[in-house]
C-alpha cells in the first residue's frame, strides 16, 4: 500500500474572518506512518532513548566510570529502545483501530441511508395499498414505525461518525477540526510468521521483560562482584537471593507474555478465517441481486424487490469490510503482544 499522506489546505470563503480548514486525505498505511512518527507517546519515547544514548556515551567516555554504572547505562539504552518499539506498535494499533472504526462508521451511515430509502418506499406502498383497500391501517402503521426506527438509526450513525473521526485525528496528532477523507483499508496481509517465532525473544522486545532481563543481568553482576574473599559473606548471600528473585520474576513474566501472544495469535487466525465466510455471503447476495434484476426485467418482480436485494448486497459488502477490519485490528493487537509488527505497516 502506498505510504502517502496528502494534506490539502483550503480557505473558506464564507467570511473574511474564517479560519483555514485542513483536509487530510489518508490511507490506512499513511495513517499508521504518521502515528508511528509523530504520535505523542512515540515522540516522548524517542526523546527518552536519545537521552539514554547520550548518557551512555558520556559514561563510556569517562575513564573513572564503574562497571555497575556502565552496565546500568547500557541497560537503560536497551530498555528505552524496547520502550520506543512498544510505543510505535501501540501507536500503530491505536491508528488501525481508529481508522477502521471511522471508515466502517461511514459505511454504516451509507447503509442506514439506504435502509431509510427502502423503508420510505415500503411506507408509500403500504399507503397506496390502503388506498386501494388491499391493506389495513395496521400495515401502514407498521411501515411508519419501521421508517421512524430506521431514521433514528441513521441519525445515530451520522452522529457517531464525526466523533470517531475526531478521535482518529487526535491519535494522529492532527489539528482539531481536520476534515478526514479515508480510503478503504484494503485487505490485511496473511499471517505468515509462526507462533513459535513470535514467542521467541520476548525478553528482547517487550519493555517489561527487557526490564526483568536487565534485572537478572545486573543481579548476576552483583553476585560476581561479591564472590570474593574480601566481601562479607552476607553481601554475597543477599546478592544471590536477589538474583533468584529476579530470575523468578523474569520466568513468570515470560510465561504470561507467551500466553498473551498465543491468545492474540489465535484471535488473528480466527479473524482471517471469517473473511472467507463474509466473502461467500457477499457473493450470494450479489447473485440474489442479479436474479432480482433479471426477474424485474422479465416482469416477475417489483422494483422494491430489487431495492431490497440491493440493500442486502450492501449489507453483505459491509460484512466483508468488517471482517477485513477485524483482521487488521487482530494483527495490530498481536504486534503489541509480541513486540513485533505483523501488519507490514510499521517501519
Amino acid at each position: 500500500m502506498k505510504r502517502t499522506l496528502t494534506l490539502i489546505l483550503a480557505l473558506s470563503a464564507a467570511s473574511p474572518l474564517a479560519h483555514a480548514q485542513t483536509t487530510a486525505t489518508l490511507t490506512l498505511s499513511s495513517a499508521v506512518t504518521r502515528a508511528v512518527t509523530q504520535g505523542v507517546d512515540v515522540t516522548t519515547a524517542r526523546a527518552n532513548l536519545q537521552k539514554a544514548q547520550a548518557n551512555l556515551r558520556a559514561v563510556r567516555a569517562d575513564p573513572t566510570s564503574l562497571i555497575t554504572t556502565l552496565t546500568q547505562a547500557e541497560q537503560d539504552v536497551a530498555a528505552q529502545t524496547a520502550a520506543l518499539n512498544a510505543a510505535k506498535l501501540g501507536a500503530a494499533q491505536a491508528a488501525v483501530n481508529g481508522y477502521v472504526q471511522a471508515f466502517e462508521a461511514a459505511q454504516r451511515t451509507a447503509l442506514a441511508q439506504a435502509q431509510v430509502n427502502l423503508s420510505d418506499r415500503q411506507l408509500k406502498i403500504a399507503q397506496a395499498r390502503l388506498a386501494a383497500r388491499v391493506a389495513t391501517t395496521l400495515d401502514v402503521s407498521r411501515a411508519q414505525n419501521a421508517l421512524s426506527g430506521d431514521r433514528q438509526d441513521l441519525a445515530n450513525a451520522q452522529a457517531s461518525l464525526p466523533v470517531l473521526e475526531a478521535a482518529l485525528a487526535r491519535t494522529l496528532n492532527l489539528p482539531a477540526g481536520t476534515d478526514l477523507r479515508l480510503g478503504a483499508p484494503g485487505d490485511a496481509p496473511k499471517l505468515s510468521v509462526t507462533l513459535a517465532a513470535l514467542q521467541s525473544g520476548l525478553d528482547k522486545r517487550l519493555p517489561a521483560l527487557v526490564q526483568a532481563a536487565n534485572g537478572v543481568a545486573f543481579a548476576t553482576l552483583q553476585v560476581n562482584l561479591a564472590d570474593n574473599d574480601y566481601t562479607p559473606a552476607r553481601t554475597l548471600e543477599d546478592a544471590r537471593t536477589a538474583l533468584q528473585n529476579a530470575a523468578r520474576g523474569l520466568e513468570d513474566g515470560t510465561r504470561g507474555a507467551q500466553t498473551g501472544v498465543r491468545d492474540a495469535y489465535r484471535a488473528a487466525q480466527d479473524a482471517q478465517a471469517r473473511v472467507s465466510v463474509a466473502r461467500e455471503a457477499a457473493a450470494n447476495a450479489q447473485s440474489a441481486l442479479r436474479n432480482a434484476q433479471a426477474r424485474l426485467k422479465a416482469g416477475t418482480a417489483a422494483a422494491v424487490e430489487v431495492q431490497q436485494a440491493q440493500l442486502q448486497a450492501q449489507q453483505a459488502e459491509l460484512g466483508v469490510q468488517q471482517a477485513s477490519g477485524s483482521v487488521w485490528r487482530a494483527l495490530a493487537a498481536l504486534g503489541v503482544a509480541a513486540g513485533q509488527d505483523v501488519t507490514g505497516l510499521v517501519n
